[in-house]
């Protein structure tokens, strides 16, 4: 059931602080009380902050001291003090009268505040926004912002504008609301004119109400408070994400968790610096302000660089904390704890980084090292006679070299060299013996070696293994030979 303090009327919240979370709210310290004057006996809800996040405005319902009486509510302000007290709260008389009063957006120079459209004829006679403007040392007579046909019927409304004031969120009854208040959007032309106002769609709006809209600064976030998604109570605060450029399209709504949200009401979601501000019932019949401080999550990368030689201990490790709030800590599975690591050899390498609110991350690294270099020999493959073809014995030779040369000194070169039997002319022994030794490099390029490491010769039938003058048949193979031979630096 609503609190009293929702019967007055919902406020917009103008986006025109920076926002560096991205609906990652990874933890939050626990949510306590505003100190100082703030909170009373009364309700205290709607809190927002000037441009220097120093004055905390915010509105107090159902006071004896209210212009109109405890059945108004009235704008008030207080200066923040280090300790996130306040100092003693005072009306803003110029912007209060005896109707219900809310200063819900500041713009960025601080010099022109929103309000709820309560300054004109009778009490809820036209609903809508107003804004008013800092003239010498008071504020101006607010004036209403036009939207067209937007129609509100009921008590409970509010609006917010976006980071670029192109943009209104609205939360109302309308006539193609799902069920109690839904969001809403109008959107700014070029002519500074805002359109009818257009439902949000499906995935946020539900058969319960929607209120409280609240937008990041980029307008990709949403915040707001809803009881149609279940949670932690009467309304928790929800966020969605905006998946396209399209305002109807947002992310299915997230609760953003039961450190923020109660078993009770809570709303009116704003922030400022690392904190979150929000009003809420929780502990009390009547609703206070309460913050809490946002705990950014921890992050961390890591890499490594390998050993550069076989057994080497010239590898490291480096860790870079992203996130979180120093000082950090690291532990090493080697008993380290310094944040990198150096000299070290082959392996994996684990660390678990801690910051100083106890989150943790582990990451693991390997540092690798090149494979033990082969001492190669030279190579000698045997073609058939009056043939410069690789049969199926040279291609098995030279695959096993082509093999160890990939795991040998890659500063060793080769020369490959051909020879032939005599039993052919000299002219076509050359001839034959260029070609053996084209067919060899070639290959050996197929399997990976760079042609820059090759060089070739043949040398026809001018020196033989074997000398002799009625050869065998076997003499003969072994004259038939290409050498591989290994050329070190």
């Amino acid at each position: 059931m609503k609190t009293k303090f929702l019967r007055i009327v919902l406020c917009f919240f103008v986006c025109l602080i920076q926002f560096g979370l991205k609906a990652q709210f990874n933890a939050v310290k626990t949510p306590e009380k505003l100190g100082g004057t703030v909170n009373t006996e009364v309700e205290e809800s709607m809190p927002i902050f000037d441009k220097e996040s120093s004055t905390l405005f915010f509105v107090r319902s159902s006071d004896e001291n209210s212009v109109g009486g405890t059945s108004d509510q009235d704008v008030w302000k207080s200066e923040k003090e280090e300790d996130f007290s306040y100092s003693k709260a005072s009306s803003v008389k110029e912007l209060n009268n005896k109707y219900n009063n809310s200063i819900v957006g500041i713009n960025k120079e601080g010099n022109r505040v929103y309000l709820l459209n309560s300054y004109e004829g009778k009490k809820d006679l036209k609903k809508g926004i107003s804004v008013s403007e800092y003239k010498g040392k008071k504020w101006g007579k607010p004036k209403e912002i036009k939207i067209p046909k937007l129609d509100i019927e009921g008590g409970f409304y509010g609006f917010h504008i976006s980071n670029d004031e192109t943009a209104i969120i609205i939360s109302y009854l309308g006539t193609n609301s799902n069920g109690e208040e839904d969001l809403y959007v109008s959107l700014k032309d070029e002519n500074g004119k805002w359109s009818e106002p257009i439902q949000m769609g499906e995935n946020i709006n539900s058969s319960g109400f929607e209120i409280s809209p609240f937008l990041s600064p980029n307008s990709d976030t949403l915040f707001f408070s809803s009881n149609g998604f279940g949670g932690e109570g009467d309304a928790d605060i929800f966020y969605s994400i905006r998946k396209s450029d399209n305002w109807t399209d947002w992310s299915e709504p997230v609760n953003i968790g039961p450190r923020i949200n109660s078993p009770k009401f809570d709303a009116y979601f704003t922030y400022s610096g690392n904190n979150f501000y929000w009003s809420s019932n929780r502990d009390e019949v009547r609703a206070d302000i309460y913050y809490t401080t946002i705990i950014p999550q921890l992050f961390a990368d890591i890499s490594s660089t390998d050993v550069t030689v076989y057994k080497g201990s010239d590898g490291s490790v480096n860790v870079t904390p992203r996130g979180g709030v120093p000082p950090y800590t690291y532990k090493w599975d080697t008993g380290q704890e310094s944040e990198d690591l150096y000299d070290v050899v082959k392996g994996i390498y684990n660390v678990v980084v801690s910051d100083s609110y106890g989150q943790t991350v582990s990451l693991s690294a390997p540092v690798n090292e090149p494979k033990p270099l082969i001492e190669l020999t030279d190579a000698i493959i045997y073609f058939d006679r009056n043939s410069s073809y690789l049969n199926p014995q040279n291609r098995s030779d030279l695959d096993a070299f082509a093999e160890m040369i990939a795991n040998a000194d890659p500063s060793i070169k080769f020369e490959v060299v051909s020879h032939c039997d005599k039993r052919s002319s000299e002219e076509y022994n050359l001839w034959l013996g260029e070609r053996r030794m084209n067919r060899t490099i070639d290959y050996l390029v197929s399997k990976g070696l760079d042609r820059s490491r090759i060089k070739g010769d043949q040398k026809g039938e001018s020196q033989p293994d074997v000398k002799c003058e009625n050869c065998t048949e076997t003499q003969f193979t072994l004259n038939r030979r290409t050498v591989i031979k290994v050329i070190r630096p």
